[in-house]
């Protein structure tokens, strides 16, 4: 068996800044509750920190080189330790919650609410426009970074809708033949990311200077910096340059 272990909701690294550990490292430590997260792999969450590990993991450089399997398992364990650490009481009575008796949710002793870990559903598209893309820089990139647009979806949206609003809201041109593609769980800190394309129907490039601050149209052969590999959006922009966005 190994483990995972967290603390106050973040994933512990070792001394080498890995977060796989076997057994013998939580020896001695007390544990909090433990999750499966795949095969012989569980997520040990921790009630105080060891001696060792103490150092905080890395999850964006290492889900940078994961595999698409090892990418799910880190995704699962950083959510369900989010989800632990920020659902400790009832958000009806106030009561503290206690773990479920089968399922992966925590039930309220008192009102009997159940909870189950968080998801917040978001939209992630690439707007194509023959042989050109749609890419934007966010405030939060680093500099010369361009992606595809993203947003949570609201309250009363299909998906199709969020997509509508998010790129008219970022950008301020409209869309059509808004199509689905894949789906990515993004733990951070607890999204699902419906990825799709959709074609340009008209207006002009406007960022809205908040969230958005630069946006072009791009080509195959005049790209800026890209997202890393794993990440849906590089991955819906390497299906465009593959010809697969029709």
């Amino acid at each position: 068996m190994h483990y995972i272990l967290a603390h106050r909701g973040v994933l512990l690294a070792d001394p080498n800044g890995a977060v796989v550990r076997d057994h013998e490292g939580v020896v001695g430590v007390e544990i909090e509750a433990r999750y499966a997260v795949a095969e012989q792999l569980s997520l040990l969450v921790l009630k105080q920190l060891p001696a060792e590990p103490a150092g905080r993991f890395d999850l964006r450089s290492a889900l940078a080189v994961a595999d698409a399997d090892a990418f799910a398992r880190l995704a699962r364990a950083a959510q369900i330790a989010t989800w632990h650490d920020q659902h400790r009481f009832c958000g009806r009575c106030g009561h503290g919650l206690e773990r479920h008796g089968q399922d992966l949710a925590k039930v309220c002793p008192a009102c009997e609410l159940t909870v189950y870990p968080r998801i917040s559903p978001c939209i992630i598209v690439l707007v194509v426009d023959g042989k050109r893309c749609l890419l934007a820089h966010n405030a939060r990139f680093p500099a010369g970074r361009y992606s595809t647009l993203a947003g949570f979806i609201e309250a009363g949206e299909s998906a199709e809708m969020a997509v509508a609003r998010e790129v008219r809201e970022e950008v301020g041109v409209e869309v059509s033949n808004i199509r689905y593609v894949a789906s990515q769980a993004w733990p951070f800190p607890h999204s699902l990311m419906l990825g799709f394309f959709a074609d340009y129907a008209g207006g002009e490039l406007r960022p809205d200077g908040e969230e958005i601050t630069e946006a072009g149209w791009f080509d195959a052969d005049h790209l800026p910096d890209l997202p890393p590999p794993f990440a849906i959006s590089r991955q819906l922009i390497e299906r465009f340059l593959a010809g697969a966005s029709a």
